[in-house]
Protein backbone atom coordinates (compact mmCIF):
# COMPACT_ATOMS: atom_id res chain seq x y z
CA UNK A 1 0.00 0.00 0.00
CA UNK A 2 1.41 3.36 -0.99
CA UNK A 3 2.50 5.86 1.61
CA UNK A 4 1.63 8.97 -0.40
CA UNK A 5 -1.32 9.77 -2.72
CA UNK A 6 -0.52 9.48 -6.44
CA UNK A 7 0.12 12.55 -8.58
CA UNK A 8 -3.06 14.16 -9.81
CA UNK A 9 -4.16 12.76 -13.16
CA UNK A 10 -6.37 14.40 -15.74
CA UNK A 11 -9.51 12.39 -16.46
CA UNK A 12 -10.29 11.43 -20.02
CA UNK A 13 -14.06 11.70 -20.34
CA UNK A 14 -16.05 9.66 -22.80
CA UNK A 15 -18.75 10.95 -25.15
CA UNK A 16 -19.72 14.46 -24.18
CA UNK A 17 -16.38 15.29 -22.59
CA UNK A 18 -16.57 18.92 -23.69
CA UNK A 19 -19.99 19.18 -22.01
CA UNK A 20 -18.84 18.26 -18.47
CA UNK A 21 -18.25 21.88 -17.48
CA UNK A 22 -18.68 25.37 -18.87
CA UNK A 23 -17.55 28.85 -17.89
CA UNK A 24 -19.59 31.58 -16.26
CA UNK A 25 -18.77 35.18 -15.40
CA UNK A 26 -19.20 35.87 -11.69
CA UNK A 27 -18.32 38.55 -9.14
CA UNK A 28 -17.11 37.88 -5.62
CA UNK A 29 -19.29 39.39 -2.90
CA UNK A 30 -17.56 40.81 0.16
CA UNK A 31 -18.50 39.94 3.75
CA UNK A 32 -21.23 37.51 2.65
CA UNK A 33 -21.06 35.71 6.00
CA UNK A 34 -22.35 38.79 7.79
CA UNK A 35 -24.93 39.54 5.08
CA UNK A 36 -23.27 42.89 4.34
CA UNK A 37 -22.52 42.09 0.72
CA UNK A 38 -21.08 45.46 -0.19
CA UNK A 39 -19.85 46.30 -3.67
CA UNK A 40 -19.14 43.47 -6.08
CA UNK A 41 -15.55 42.77 -6.99
CA UNK A 42 -14.23 42.47 -10.54
CA UNK A 43 -15.74 39.77 -12.72
CA UNK A 44 -13.80 36.58 -13.30
CA UNK A 45 -14.40 33.24 -15.02
CA UNK A 46 -15.62 30.28 -12.99
CA UNK A 47 -16.08 26.69 -14.16
CA UNK A 48 -19.66 25.43 -13.75
CA UNK A 49 -20.72 21.78 -13.84
CA UNK A 50 -23.08 21.09 -16.72
CA UNK A 51 -26.50 19.62 -15.95
CA UNK A 52 -28.55 18.44 -18.90
CA UNK A 53 -31.39 16.02 -19.68
CA UNK A 54 -30.15 12.60 -20.73
CA UNK A 55 -32.66 10.39 -22.55
CA UNK A 56 -32.10 6.64 -22.46
CA UNK A 57 -33.86 4.43 -25.01
CA UNK A 58 -34.04 0.68 -25.52
CA UNK A 59 -35.05 -0.78 -28.86
CA UNK A 60 -35.94 2.72 -30.07
CA UNK A 61 -38.37 3.22 -27.17
CA UNK A 62 -37.47 5.99 -24.66
CA UNK A 63 -37.49 4.78 -21.05
CA UNK A 64 -35.90 7.48 -18.91
CA UNK A 65 -34.92 11.12 -18.91
CA UNK A 66 -32.33 11.69 -16.21
CA UNK A 67 -30.72 14.99 -15.28
CA UNK A 68 -26.97 14.60 -15.23
CA UNK A 69 -23.56 15.52 -16.57
CA UNK A 70 -23.28 14.51 -20.24
CA UNK A 71 -19.93 12.73 -19.95
CA UNK A 72 -19.00 9.03 -19.74
CA UNK A 73 -22.45 8.23 -21.10
CA UNK A 74 -21.51 4.76 -22.34
CA UNK A 75 -20.57 3.89 -18.76
CA UNK A 76 -23.77 5.52 -17.48
CA UNK A 77 -25.97 3.52 -19.85
CA UNK A 78 -24.30 0.24 -18.93
CA UNK A 79 -24.52 0.88 -15.20
CA UNK A 80 -28.08 2.23 -15.36
CA UNK A 81 -29.19 -0.81 -17.37
CA UNK A 82 -27.87 -3.16 -14.69
CA UNK A 83 -28.94 -1.26 -11.59
CA UNK A 84 -32.46 -0.65 -12.96
CA UNK A 85 -32.84 -4.34 -13.76
CA UNK A 86 -33.06 -3.81 -17.53
CA UNK A 87 -30.31 -6.42 -17.90
CA UNK A 88 -28.96 -9.07 -15.56
CA UNK A 89 -25.48 -9.08 -17.05
CA UNK A 90 -23.46 -6.80 -19.31
CA UNK A 91 -23.34 -9.36 -22.15
CA UNK A 92 -27.05 -8.74 -22.74
CA UNK A 93 -26.14 -5.28 -24.07
CA UNK A 94 -25.23 -5.48 -27.74
CA UNK A 95 -24.35 -1.84 -28.40
CA UNK A 96 -24.55 1.66 -26.93
CA UNK A 97 -24.90 4.71 -29.18
CA UNK A 98 -24.49 8.22 -27.74
CA UNK A 99 -25.43 11.59 -29.21
CA UNK A 100 -24.70 14.81 -27.32
CA UNK A 101 -26.32 18.02 -28.55
CA UNK A 102 -26.06 21.55 -27.18
CA UNK A 103 -29.00 21.19 -24.81
CA UNK A 104 -29.50 17.45 -24.30
CA UNK A 105 -27.98 13.99 -24.71
CA UNK A 106 -29.54 10.84 -26.09
CA UNK A 107 -28.37 7.29 -25.48
CA UNK A 108 -29.69 4.33 -27.46
CA UNK A 109 -29.03 0.88 -25.97
CA UNK A 110 -29.40 -2.22 -28.12
CA UNK A 111 -30.31 -5.35 -26.15
CA UNK A 112 -30.22 -9.02 -27.02
CA UNK A 113 -33.48 -10.34 -28.43
CA UNK A 114 -34.67 -12.18 -25.32
CA UNK A 115 -33.71 -9.32 -23.01
CA UNK A 116 -35.41 -6.71 -25.21
CA UNK A 117 -38.64 -8.71 -25.24
CA UNK A 118 -38.51 -9.04 -21.46
CA UNK A 119 -37.85 -5.32 -21.10
CA UNK A 120 -40.71 -4.28 -23.37
CA UNK A 121 -43.04 -6.51 -21.36
CA UNK A 122 -42.27 -4.63 -18.13
CA UNK A 123 -41.50 -1.19 -19.56
CA UNK A 124 -42.24 1.77 -17.32
CA UNK A 125 -41.77 5.52 -17.63
CA UNK A 126 -39.02 7.03 -15.48
CA UNK A 127 -38.58 10.78 -15.09
CA UNK A 128 -35.44 11.43 -13.05
CA UNK A 129 -34.38 14.49 -11.13
CA UNK A 130 -30.72 15.02 -10.25
CA UNK A 131 -31.14 14.11 -6.60
CA UNK A 132 -33.86 11.47 -6.89
CA UNK A 133 -33.44 7.73 -6.69
CA UNK A 134 -36.89 6.26 -7.34
CA UNK A 135 -38.61 8.86 -9.54
CA UNK A 136 -41.22 7.34 -11.82
CA UNK A 137 -42.04 4.41 -9.53
CA UNK A 138 -45.81 4.00 -9.61
CA UNK A 139 -46.22 1.65 -6.63
CA UNK A 140 -44.16 -0.03 -3.91
CA UNK A 141 -43.99 -3.27 -5.87
CA UNK A 142 -41.76 -1.60 -8.47
CA UNK A 143 -39.04 -0.46 -6.05
CA UNK A 144 -35.58 -1.60 -7.23
CA UNK A 145 -34.58 -4.78 -5.40
CA UNK A 146 -31.20 -5.47 -3.84
CA UNK A 147 -29.32 -8.58 -4.90
CA UNK A 148 -28.23 -11.01 -2.18
CA UNK A 149 -24.45 -11.35 -2.04
CA UNK A 150 -22.42 -14.54 -1.72
CA UNK A 151 -20.94 -15.79 1.52
CA UNK A 152 -17.40 -14.69 0.65
CA UNK A 153 -16.56 -11.15 1.69
CA UNK A 154 -12.98 -9.97 1.93
CA UNK A 155 -12.48 -7.82 5.01
CA UNK A 156 -10.97 -4.51 3.93
CA UNK A 157 -8.13 -3.16 6.06
CA UNK A 158 -9.14 0.20 7.61
CA UNK A 159 -5.82 1.62 6.38
CA UNK A 160 -6.87 0.82 2.80
CA UNK A 161 -10.12 2.74 3.30
CA UNK A 162 -8.22 5.67 4.77
CA UNK A 163 -5.79 5.69 1.84
CA UNK A 164 -8.64 5.73 -0.70
CA UNK A 165 -10.44 8.58 1.07
CA UNK A 166 -7.20 10.57 1.36
CA UNK A 167 -6.66 10.35 -2.41
CA UNK A 168 -10.23 11.22 -3.45
CA UNK A 169 -9.48 14.80 -4.46
CA UNK A 170 -6.68 13.64 -6.76
CA UNK A 171 -9.23 11.74 -8.85
CA UNK A 172 -12.03 14.34 -9.06
CA UNK A 173 -11.07 16.99 -11.62
CA UNK A 174 -14.68 18.02 -12.33
CA UNK A 175 -15.45 18.62 -8.67
CA UNK A 176 -12.11 20.37 -8.17
CA UNK A 177 -13.01 22.81 -10.95
CA UNK A 178 -16.68 23.33 -10.08
CA UNK A 179 -17.30 22.17 -6.47
CA UNK A 180 -20.60 20.77 -7.74
CA UNK A 181 -20.01 17.12 -8.64
CA UNK A 182 -20.41 13.84 -6.80
CA UNK A 183 -17.96 11.02 -7.31
CA UNK A 184 -18.03 7.23 -7.14
CA UNK A 185 -14.87 5.14 -7.21
CA UNK A 186 -13.87 1.51 -7.40
CA UNK A 187 -10.89 0.79 -5.13
CA UNK A 188 -8.76 -2.32 -4.91
CA UNK A 189 -8.06 -4.14 -1.66
CA UNK A 190 -5.04 -1.95 -0.92
CA UNK A 191 -7.01 1.28 -1.20
CA UNK A 192 -5.79 2.32 -4.65
CA UNK A 193 -8.52 4.02 -6.68
CA UNK A 194 -8.78 1.99 -9.87
CA UNK A 195 -11.39 4.20 -11.54
CA UNK A 196 -13.53 7.21 -10.68
CA UNK A 197 -16.60 8.67 -12.32
CA UNK A 198 -18.25 12.05 -11.59
CA UNK A 199 -21.68 13.58 -12.12
CA UNK A 200 -23.88 16.30 -10.67
CA UNK A 201 -26.18 13.47 -9.54
CA UNK A 202 -24.94 11.01 -6.92
CA UNK A 203 -26.93 8.10 -8.39
CA UNK A 204 -25.59 8.88 -11.85
CA UNK A 205 -22.01 8.93 -10.58
CA UNK A 206 -22.44 5.46 -9.08
CA UNK A 207 -24.14 4.16 -12.23
CA UNK A 208 -21.22 5.48 -14.28
CA UNK A 209 -18.70 3.81 -11.99
CA UNK A 210 -20.58 0.51 -12.11
CA UNK A 211 -20.89 0.78 -15.88
CA UNK A 212 -17.16 1.42 -16.23
CA UNK A 213 -16.47 -1.70 -14.18
CA UNK A 214 -18.78 -3.74 -16.37
CA UNK A 215 -17.19 -2.47 -19.56
CA UNK A 216 -13.59 -2.85 -18.36
CA UNK A 217 -13.54 -6.06 -16.33
CA UNK A 218 -16.47 -6.52 -13.96
CA UNK A 219 -14.16 -7.93 -11.27
CA UNK A 220 -15.28 -6.70 -7.84
CA UNK A 221 -14.44 -9.50 -5.40
CA UNK A 222 -11.32 -8.00 -3.84
CA UNK A 223 -12.17 -4.31 -3.65
CA UNK A 224 -14.80 -1.83 -2.54
CA UNK A 225 -16.97 1.02 -3.78
CA UNK A 226 -16.39 4.53 -2.42
CA UNK A 227 -18.99 7.29 -2.82
CA UNK A 228 -18.75 10.98 -1.93
CA UNK A 229 -22.45 11.33 -1.08
CA UNK A 230 -24.76 10.17 1.66
CA UNK A 231 -25.45 6.44 1.83
CA UNK A 232 -29.14 5.86 1.16
CA UNK A 233 -30.90 2.60 0.36
CA UNK A 234 -30.76 2.97 -3.40
CA UNK A 235 -26.98 3.31 -3.29
CA UNK A 236 -26.83 -0.02 -1.45
CA UNK A 237 -29.19 -1.57 -3.99
CA UNK A 238 -27.07 -0.32 -6.90
CA UNK A 239 -23.85 -1.59 -5.29
CA UNK A 240 -25.40 -5.00 -4.67
CA UNK A 241 -26.34 -5.35 -8.33
CA UNK A 242 -22.68 -5.61 -9.26
CA UNK A 243 -21.81 -7.84 -6.31
CA UNK A 244 -19.86 -5.30 -4.25
CA UNK A 245 -19.56 -6.60 -0.69
CA UNK A 246 -18.25 -3.36 0.87
CA UNK A 247 -19.61 0.15 0.30
CA UNK A 248 -17.76 3.13 1.78
CA UNK A 249 -19.39 6.56 2.03
CA UNK A 250 -17.99 9.88 3.21
CA UNK A 251 -21.40 10.70 4.70
CA UNK A 252 -23.80 8.94 7.07
CA UNK A 253 -26.24 6.12 6.22
CA UNK A 254 -30.00 6.14 6.41
CA UNK A 255 -31.99 3.55 8.35
CA UNK A 256 -33.15 1.84 5.18
CA UNK A 257 -29.59 1.71 3.83
CA UNK A 258 -28.58 -0.21 6.96
CA UNK A 259 -31.55 -2.54 6.54
CA UNK A 260 -30.75 -3.22 2.88
CA UNK A 261 -27.08 -3.84 3.70
CA UNK A 262 -28.05 -6.36 6.38
CA UNK A 263 -30.44 -8.12 4.00
CA UNK A 264 -27.79 -8.49 1.30
CA UNK A 265 -24.75 -9.16 3.51
CA UNK A 266 -23.00 -5.94 2.52
CA UNK A 267 -20.62 -4.14 4.86
CA UNK A 268 -21.23 -0.40 5.19
CA UNK A 269 -18.39 1.92 6.20
CA UNK A 270 -19.63 5.48 6.52
CA UNK A 271 -18.58 8.98 7.61
CA UNK A 272 -15.24 7.88 6.17
CA UNK A 273 -12.20 10.12 6.61
CA UNK A 274 -8.50 9.54 6.04
CA UNK A 275 -7.99 8.66 9.73
CA UNK A 276 -11.35 7.30 10.92
CA UNK A 277 -14.73 5.92 9.84
CA UNK A 278 -17.84 4.23 11.23
CA UNK A 279 -18.51 0.58 10.45
CA UNK A 280 -22.13 -0.39 11.07
CA UNK A 281 -22.68 -3.94 12.29
CA UNK A 282 -25.70 -6.03 11.41
CA UNK A 283 -28.31 -6.47 14.12
CA UNK A 284 -27.38 -10.16 14.49
CA UNK A 285 -23.74 -9.24 15.11
CA UNK A 286 -24.74 -6.75 17.81
CA UNK A 287 -26.90 -9.34 19.58
CA UNK A 288 -24.11 -11.89 19.41
CA UNK A 289 -21.57 -9.49 20.87
CA UNK A 290 -23.91 -8.58 23.74
CA UNK A 291 -24.61 -12.23 24.65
Amino acid sequence: MRAEPPPRREREYGAGASKASSAASVSRLARAFHYDLGPAGPAFAQAVAVEAPIEISYGGQPLAVMMGTPADLEDFAAGFSLTEGIVEQYEEIRAIEVRVDDDAARVEVALSGDRLRAHLARRRSLAGRTGCGVCGIEDLGHLPQARALGQHRREIDPRAIGAAVASLNEHQPLNAATRAAHGAAWCDGDGDIVLMREDVGRHNALDKCIGALLRQSGQVNDGFLLITSRCSQEMVVKASRIGATTLVSVSAPTSLALQRAEETGMRLVTVARADHALSFAAAADIKGAAA
